[in-house]
């Protein structure tokens, strides 16, 4: 489209690097903190380290009905909800589990997968070929599709987010070894083609064998990768628009590729959905100028060259010469892990923003509704409706095309002393909005939902702490997400409770009547992540919330779960220097909490410089895969090989020794 036709122009130059720390959220829509802070000071909640309790949480009034089911502890056998052992933090390069439970690694990066997939030769001299047939880099998000209700047989679906990058240097620290910062001196064609085939979804088929121990299934059908090549489908209100037409695709339907692929949700009908985050750091420029819109800026692209530096080499990724390509990504992509020969769907009705993760649920009407946050300084938390129900059993494969879009504006509430936020989902639709009815830049819905972030701007938002994964509750539908941290801020005012909120927080709501199709709820601060060791005045928000203490100390949350029973699975992906701020807080770690005693448990630690992510279960719970990321991302790490072998992203299978279910 010409410049002077695009609905955000070109503006004054900027010399900023974006990042997921740095927001690019310039509006001046109220913080999430100011809405804390009116709480704090109204109620002192926080403030005196005691937090809500569940019980005050639960009877709420204001028109939200309580839930049901959440009125006390425990797993629905009746048990306590935890039964397993804390540990302490660890620093050493290896991996730490309570006692009882057991830790393997499965499929590392570069493990074979497809035919004609050579063994992985230890010095990351594969060229883009070979990495095509191989399991892709920096595991992420993930889900296990049990094959006929089985637990020891199905097909894990992972995510490759990116490959560790020296920001700096400008450099691949490991995708070639030990070599990067010489390959950086040399880089071509091969290089950035093997970077790409690093990135997107693999489809893994794995089954126990006899001897309980988890590998891949030999030649399945089932093997795939999908990668930055593969061909996809714009589906929902803005396929086809002129937004999404580039001189690749005159149609703005058909896609290449997918990469940043960081969180995941999964349908009851049996699909995988891939979350495209930081797409931003693959698009730069080699015309030696900032010529970024408006629009660009706001999505966070690069002023001139990339983090990644692939538009030297593919010329799509060069925002100048083609100003629409980078509209095609930010989706959330639907993926059939069943089908093979299936093309992934970006499905446009449920925005475009930079999608940490999609946590689904059912509406009592029955209507599939989708959370998601975008993972930003300063930016919101969505929702999607459908318009259509969800058939158990039917053709489902069209109901994520057509639907409502809402963003969350988060209020103190209306009571005092009544312990408690309220919030309402804003629609984001041109057609009903008067805000967006009278701004020019959005011509029509598709507008909206390429230009996601500028609508929810408009209608006025609330401005969010670098939203992450959000996860429901299997009983109670009570919705929670992690809040990682905004480490920008410099002022501690009425606005903002924390000067430079580095430790994060996770924040839950409850939805009018249970109903996830709702369009108000109610909120409260679960945790408020902290260091009591470093910041011993319980009072000091810096300390944490008070189910936070000396043996569960953590911060940054990031990955986010429920299990069957109700246990919430919070991974970490934050600072772990321990020393200063971060002092007793060690390696990246997973804890378990109880959601109604708010107690906080330490389960497990990874290796050094990781961040630990994604979860999933066996249908029975006896079996848990998680993904440790990026090990020695700043190269001080030789897991999961040990002696001096490069650093790989891996799975890791946890079960208990008993064969216990997982948590108890």
């Amino acid at each position: 489209m010409p410049e002077e036709n695009m609905p955000f122009a070109r503006t004054t130059p900027s010399i900023a690097i974006d990042s997921e720390d740095l927001p690019t959220n310039l509006s001046d829509n109220p913080h999430f903190q100011s809405v804390v802070e009116q709480a704090v000071s109204r109620r002192g909640f926080l403030r005196s380290g005691t937090g809500l309790s569940a019980a005050l949480f639960l009877g709420l009034g204001g028109g939200v009905a309580g839930l049901a089911g959440c009125a006390t502890g425990g797993s629905r056998s009746g048990a306590p909800l935890m039964g397993f052992t804390a540990i302490p933090i660890s620093t050493d390069d290896a991996v730490h589990i309570a006692p009882g439970y057991t830790a393997t690694v499965l499929a590392p990066w570069g493990t074979p997968l497809l035919d004609g997939a050579p063994a992985f030769k230890g010095d990351g001299s594969e060229d883009a070929a070979a990495q095509a047939l191989q399991l892709g880099d920096n595991h992420d998000g993930m889900h296990f599709f049990a094959i006929d209700g089985k637990n020891d047989e199905g097909l894990l679906v992972l995510n490759h987010e990116y490959c560790t990058v020296d920001d700096k240097k400008k450099h691949y620290v490991w995708l070639f070894g030990a070599q990067g910062e010489a390959v950086a001196r040399k880089w071509g064609r091969d290089h950035v083609h093997k970077a790409m085939n690093a990135h997107g979804v693999s489809v893994v088929h794995i089954q126990r064998n006899a001897q309980g121990r988890w590998d891949l299934v030999k030649d399945s059908l089932y093997h795939r990768r999908i990668t930055a090549h593969t061909a996809m489908e714009l589906t929902g209100p803005a396929a086809g628009d002129a937004l999404l037409q580039t001189q690749g695709d005159p149609s703005g339907r058909r896609v290449q590729g997918t990469f940043n692929n960081c969180g995941n949700g999964f349908t009851p009908w049996g699909t995988y959905l891939t979350c495209e985050e930081n797409f931003n750091n693959y698009f730069g420029t080699t015309s030696g100028a900032d010529q970024r819109t408006a629009a660009q800026k706001r999505y966070g692209l690069s002023a001139q060259a990339s983090l990644f530096q692939w538009e030297g080499h593919e010329p799509r990724f060069d925002y100048v010469k083609h100003p629409q390509e980078s509209h095609r990504f930010g989706w959330i992509v639907e993926i059939d892990p069943f089908n093979p020969t299936s093309m992934p769907k970006k499905r446009t009705a449920l925005g475009r923003i930079k999608h940490e993760n999609a946590a689904f649920a059912l509406s009592k009407d029955g209507r599939a509704v989708v959370y998601m946050g975008d993972d930003q300084a300063d930016d919101y938390i969505y929702k999607f409706v459908s318009d259509g129900k969800y058939v158990k059993g039917g053709d489902n494969s069209r109901l994520l095309d057509s639907g409502k879009l809402y963003v969350a504006r988060f209020g103190a509430g209306a009571t005092p002393g009544d312990f408690a936020g309220t919030g309402e989902w804003l629609l984001l639709d041109k057609a009903a909005d008067p805000k967006l009815q009278a701004d020019s830049r959005f011509a029509n819905q598709a507008a909206v939902l390429v230009y996601t972030r500028l609508a929810a701007d408009v209608v006025g938002a609330t401005k969010m702490d670098r939203p992450e994964w959000v996860a429901v509750h299997p009983h109670t539908g009570e919705v929670y997400v992690t809040l990682t941290n905004n480490s920008g801020r410099k002022v501690a005012d009425e606005a903002n409770p924390r000067e430079k909120n580095i430790y994060g927080q996770i924040v839950r709501w409850r939805e009018a009547g249970s109903d996830a199709a709702a369009t108000t709820f109610a909120w409260d601060i679960f945790v408020l992540a902290g260091n009591p060791m470093v910041h011993t005045d319980r009072k000091d928000l810096r300390a944490g919330s008070a189910n936070v203490t000396a043996d569960n100390s953590f911060n940054s949350p990031d990955g986010l779960a429920f299990d069957n029973d109700g246990r919430l699975w919070i991974q970490t992906d934050g600072k772990y220097s321990n020393r200063g701020d971060y002092a007793g807080q060690g390696n990246n770690q997973m804890l378990c909490a109880d959601p109604v005693s708010k107690e906080i448990r330490r389960f497990f630690v990874g290796p050094k410089e990781c961040e630990v992510t994604g979860i999933s279960f066996t249908p029975d719970s006896k079996t848990m895969f998680i993904n440790i990321q990026h090990p020695g991302e700043e190269g001080d790490s030789h897991w999961p090989g040990g002696g001096n072998s490069i650093p790989r992203s891996a799975t890791v299978v946890i079960t208990k020794n008993d064969g216990g279910v997982i948590g108890t």
